[in-house]
């Protein structure tokens, strides 16, 4: 078991900038210090500093594997985690680093830690501790083992490992350990809600084939980048339909849309070839979940070609989950607006939507320079009309 004693976390504290391969170089002058130890704990401060910088600030916490740092969740997904479920047991069959089992454990009595890795167990042990979490029973073994001994729970909270045996990255459920395809009809006649963790880059459609009784999707995003996507069971029957929540941290406040699965498929495609006032670019949340037409619906805006997922409207909607813009002007995409865009641009903000060229060949054929407060989209309209449409972010 790990000494984490109180001149090991003064050592940590002091060396905390310090470059750890430099450290590992000079340990024959620290003999009384694990050095390859502390390293790996700046390391991991290092890597949560950003997304768990509550314990990034906790100099008592410790982490028991770099890995689990870099696969845990950020402080704003656990949190929302949180949300979702409450009663009297539950527990997490992929214990791991434990964060989602701290913010979970928040809104039950009692909570149950499950982890085969027994390293990870004494780590999760004396965090919790630290944390005062002490309705949180931390077990080692298999979790598919060690569930036949609990008692029935109000959730079941798992997150597969999506690495292969040759450290591959997977994204397919079936694929993922434990298989909670195959295992889904086991969990859900212990628990009264499964909720599974599921990579970013994970096909929406495909979960809903695999675990069709599936009742709603959480797709969450940290500043505009997609971070995880839940899958929330509460029964055994199969799904008429699925309700998709997405939602979007920004630096602060929170971005949140919903529509159901099957009304996207049948929702009308509204679309316009000329560009308004304002220009709407959807989070990352909602491009991942697919909600290209019931974002128009809900919103009574006007996308401007099937494939731009760009959208647009003569009044201002201010509570659009995602980046709003105020149009300056539209110009067709030229080879003279290529040799002119850099003396009479110079610089500017550019993306491209549903568009021939990437943002790279564009900056090379323009010579036009990233930054300032301009904001270009390359797109097309409905029409096929190739634009670059000129913006100013609100």
């Amino acid at each position: 078991m790990i000494q984490y004693d109180i001149p090991t976390i003064e050592f940590i504290k002091k060396q905390i900038q310090t470059d750890p391969n430099a450290l590992l170089l000079a340990a024959k002058k620290y003999p009384d210090m694990d050095i390859p130890f502390v390293v790996d704990q700046i390391t991991c401060r290092k890597q949560i500093k950003d997304k768990l910088p509550a314990w990034y600030a906790n100099y008592d916490l410790y982490f028991p594997a770099k890995i689990t740092t870099e696969q845990c969740s950020s402080e704003q997904t656990a949190s929302y985690k949180q949300r979702l479920a409450s009663g009297n047991i539950a527990c997490d069959m992929t214990g791991g680093l434990g964060i989602d089992t701290y913010y979970i454990s928040r809104n039950f009595e009692k909570f149950f830690y499950l982890e085969r890795y027994e390293a990870y167990c004494d780590a999760a042990r004396h965090n919790f501790n630290v944390l005062g979490a002490s309705n949180i029973d931390v077990l080692n073994g298999d979790s598919i083992q060690l569930l036949n001994d609990l008692p029935s729970l109000d959730l079941i909270y798992v997150d597969p490992a999506r690495r292969s045996d040759c450290n591959k990255r997977l994204y397919d459920l079936s694929e993922c350990e434990p298989n909670v395809v195959d295992l889904a009809p086991i969990l859900l006649s212990k628990a009264k809600k499964l909720i599974v963790k599921v990579s970013p880059m994970a096909d929406i459609h495909r979960c809903i084939e695999l675990i069709p009784q599936v009742k709603r999707i959480h797709v969450l995003s940290v500043r505009n980048e997609c971070k995880e996507l839940l899958l929330e069971v509460d029964s055994t029957e199969e799904s008429k339909d699925v309700e998709i929540v997405c939602v979007n941290f920004p630096v602060t406040g929170e971005q949140s849309f919903s529509f159901f699965f099957n009304a996207e498929k049948s929702a009308p495609l509204n679309v316009v070839n000329t560009v308004h006032k304002y220009l709407y670019e959807p989070n990352a949340s909602i491009l991942k979940a697919g909600a290209f037409k019931s974002v128009a619906t809900q919103f009574g805006i006007k996308k401007l070609h099937q494939h731009s997922h760009l959208y647009t409207s003569s009044e201002l909607i201010t509570d659009f989950p995602g980046r709003i813009f105020e149009v300056i002007e539209v110009d067709g995409f030229s080879k003279k607006w290529l040799q002119t865009a850099s003396k009479q641009i110079g610089q500017a903000n550019l993306t491209t939507r549903n568009f021939p060229m990437t943002v790279a060949e564009i900056r090379k054929r323009s010579k036009l320079q990233e930054g300032g407060s301009l904001y270009l989209f390359a797109t097309t309209l409905s029409d096929d009309q190739k634009v670059i449409v000129s913006c100013e972010k609100l």
